[in-house]
């Protein structure tokens, strides 16, 4: 796949003013500062395109990138920054299971994870509701040339143990925003469920 037209659409910060659900969504998620908003400026080659917090944590809200006129990125609030109150990471992750467990066009979910550092508890029940809501996802191991090639592959490994269910784990996808590794692998799954019907019923 090729992304020729990438824009920022709007940001949602009430599920009840989500865009129709027409165009399928591919959704990035992750502990805050793991480099969302990165990987998508680097997939649609657009420098500004998502904005980059200069405070980890800071965001509250969906943003929607509509993409070739024919689908929607959307980054969803990080999560688990220590500096955040608890009381905001709660509703925050309330925010995020109710886009997930009720958006009816989601078709694959980048659950993204920094390969320097052991997956936690947030991202291991990210990956359960996933399971849960049977929505198919892949996952990103950021930042993937500040490691050896020995220690990614037991990231992998580690990280794969939070896997309950093999068949909706597409891929596990070592991401570097400065030598493009992954990029291709991303914009691959894309295209292979841009016109897959979705698995919610």
């Amino acid at each position: 796949m090729k992304i020729t037209s990438a824009e920022f659409i709007e940001s949602i910060y009430d599920l009840r003013t989500l865009p129709s659900s027409v165009l399928s969504e591919f959704v990035f998620v992750g502990r805050s500062n793991v480099g969302k908003s990165s990987l998508i400026n680097k997939i649609c080659n657009k420098k500004n395109l998502a904005k980059i917090g200069s405070v980890p944590g800071k965001t509250k809200q969906l943003n929607y990138f509509l993409i070739n006129e024919k689908f929607y990125l959307v980054d969803l609030p990080g999560y688990g920054y220590a500096k955040v109150p608890e009381q905001i990471r709660a509703g925050w992750r309330k925010l995020v299971e109710d886009y997930i467990s009720e958006r009816q066009n989601v078709k694959v979910v980048f659950v993204m994870i920094d390969s320097r550092n052991e997956p936690t508890y947030l991202d291991e029940l990210m990956i359960n509701w996933l399971e849960y809501y049977e929505i198919p996802f892949a996952i990103v191991l950021t930042k993937a040339d500040k490691i050896s090639a020995n220690k990614m592959e037991k990231q992998i490994y580690r990280v794969s143990k939070l896997v309950k269910n093999d068949s909706l784990c597409i891929d596990y996808i070592p991401f570097s925003i400065f030598t493009g590794q992954g990029k291709n692998e991303i914009l691959n799954i894309i295209e292979e469920y841009l016109n897959k019907p979705s698995q919610k019923s």
